[in-house]
């Protein structure tokens, strides 16, 4: 790594930093998807004994309770004088109690509930469950039956943190919106058994599957007085009553660790929760959570370590093994009870590794859009790209290849320049390449210069072309109707309309770099290039505005050319030539 780091690497270092920054909600995602999983593996390789704790549930066989779940004082309360038989530890209810007196419509139900909750009561510790309304304030269950359980230290929230991603996986007793600590249901009966609670991560490895029994099956065996049962399945352990019910009171959890064997597939009871809550509570604790300066200690040192391997000849396998350092060290700590999420370092040791590639790259972008920028109007785009992608070399050697070369000029432009200024004729001019540059560029050729009112272009060199000789014929179509629309334009302006003559010939050329070292230019140079000039100049008396060899012609089967004969070609034997377009092909 050297004894310092290089200028450059302190923007990568920041840029890392940042971009972790605004990534946090994708990183904790997948800091939840490695808990989870780590969360499953400990429990299937590492599990750990827990307090027994067991569920009293109200599955869909309870639900065939005659009365409507508001008034099953009798049951609840027979269940509760059942369970008091069986001498639990301690006893937590998540059900929603009424908030209200039912005894006006049903003499007698609240005294029956009385019972049972002042029975248990007086053999263990009792908890009722609270919930919260839509408003976020706890809802108000009926003061004689908190009263019957020792007042507000007898009751507890029932509410749960979700993640972002819909998972509950922490313990805590502050919430958003609260500004003191709202004491739980797991977290009361603790207290009642005088435990301390703290705040942490649920630990799965803590207990195997909970042992269930169906409310109806408790006061059954209540009501029928069979007290050895009732030891054999609650004396000395904690009790939860809760819903099991499908669709009611779930939550999406990290393992699935009900005794009853439904699939619950991560959507399980709420009750559950506080199952394993408890478990913690009363067992070696919850897993903590490594603060955050540490976290980004970790992220820094990772971002320097990915730099430092990049810098190294295997650096590769350096940051492969950094990584299984980083996930063994995650696993080993969780399984010690501190949880360190790994996307954070992980991501450091990836941007650190793989950012000064990516800097690089993006000054050579950078480059490159400034060349664009600076000399893309100089010279073709096929030319630049060459140029760019470094495949054309200013050697000066030249290159043999065989090109269609295309002339084109502006008919009368000397008698169109008398009386007007260079001005207007400049911008008449521009206008006019404007419209014949695109047309060459869009069939694959290559603008070569512009001499006065004229234009050379070639196809089939940088860029190579099936057919040039069809490539060249199409952009002088294109060039023909593009100067017809110019035209239309011109009038409408007052301004005189402009007639040009295409010349096209196909052969050998020698392409490259023509001048000095300190000042030259890319062109074609040969027997091609001067025919196609001289092609050209037959089109101001052929009566067709684009005028082309034998040898292009050849090359255009099924287009419709009219033979113009054997023509005379000035330092050069008579050719055989074609013309195309009427005399008012290029102002249609």
């Amino acid at each position: 790594m050297g004894d310092r780091l290089r200028p450059h690497s302190w923007p990568i270092f920041l840029a890392a930093l940042l971009l972790a920054f605004t990534l946090a909600p994708f990183l904790r995602r997948l800091d939840w998807a490695v808990f989870d999983a780590q969360s499953r593996l400990l429990r299937r390789t590492a599990p750990l004994p827990a307090p027994e704790v067991v569920l009293v549930g109200i599955d869909e066989a309870t639900e065939a309770y005659p009365e409507p779940i508001a008034m099953w004082h009798a049951h609840l309360g027979a269940t509760l004088e059942a369970l008091a038989e069986g001498h639990p530890r301690a006893v937590g209810l998540d059900l929603n109690l009424p908030t209200r007196s039912y005894d006006a419509f049903h003499p007698g139900l609240d005294a029956a509930l009385m019972r049972g909750l002042l029975g248990l009561r007086r053999v263990c510790p009792l908890v009722l469950g609270a919930t919260v309304d839509a408003s976020g304030d706890t809802r108000t269950i009926h003061p004689p039956f908190v009263t019957a359980v020792g007042g507000p230290a007898g009751q507890g929230l029932v509410q749960w943190i979700v993640d972002e991603d819909a998972v509950v996986r922490r313990f805590t007793e502050r919430f958003p919106g609260h500004r003191e600590t709202e004491p739980t249901l797991a977290g009361q009966i603790a207290r009642r058994l005088g435990f301390p609670v703290a705040a942490g991560l649920l630990d799965y490895r803590q207990g195997g599957p909970v042992p269930y029994l169906p409310l109806q099956q408790v006061e059954a065996w209540g009501r029928a007085g069979d007290r050895e049962r009732l030891l054999k399945a609650f004396q000395g352990r904690v009790v939860f009553v809760g819903t099991v019910v499908p669709f009611e009171d779930r939550h999406h959890q990290v393992a699935d660790i009900n005794g009853w064997g439904e699939e619950n597939r991560g959507f399980a009871p709420g009750v559950l929760l506080h199952v394993q809550a408890l478990r913690n509570l009363l067992g070696r604790g919850l897993i903590g959570e490594i603060p955050g300066w540490i976290l980004g200690g970790l992220l820094a040192l990772a971002t320097l370590g990915g730099w430092a391997a990049s810098r190294c000849a295997r650096g590769g396998w350096l940051l492969l093994g950094t990584g299984v350092l980083l996930a063994g060290t995650c696993l080993a700590l969780q399984g010690k009870g501190w949880w360190l999420p790994p996307a954070g370092p992980a991501f450091g040791l990836l941007l650190g590794f793989g950012l000064p590639s990516g800097w690089e790259a993006a000054a050579k972008l950078r480059e490159r859009a400034r060349l664009r920028s600076v000399f893309g109007g100089y010279v073709s785009p096929g030319v630049l790209a060459e140029i760019l992608a470094g495949r054309l070399q200013a050697d000066f050697q030249g290159q043999r290849t065989r090109l269609c070369v295309l002339f084109s000029d502006v008919r009368g432009f000397t008698t169109l320049s008398e009386g007007r200024s260079p001005e207007e004729i400049i911008a008449m001019l521009n206008r006019y390449f404007e419209r014949m540059a695109p047309a060459v560029h869009a069939a694959g050729g290559t603008v070569v210069s512009y001499i006065g009112d004229g234009l050379m272009a070639h196809f089939g060199h940088p860029a190579s072309l099936e057919n040039p000789c069809r490539a060249a014929f199409e952009a002088s179509k294109a060039m023909l109707a593009s100067l017809a629309e110019l035209n239309r334009d011109f009038r409408a302006e007052g301004l005189p309309e402009l007639r040009i003559g295409i010349g096209l010939h196909v052969g050998e050329a020698v392409v490259g770099h023509i001048g000095s070292r300190e000042r030259h230019e890319y062109t074609a140079i040969g027997d091609t290039v001067n025919v196609a000039a001289r092609v050209e100049g037959l089109s101001k008396e052929a009566g067709h505005p684009l005028v082309l060899t034998a040898a292009v012609a050849a090359l255009l089967p099924g287009e419709s050319l009219a033979p113009l004969g054997a023509k005379p070609i000035k330092g050069h034997t008579p050719m055989e030539v074609f013309g195309w377009g009427g005399p008012g092909a290029s102002d249609a």
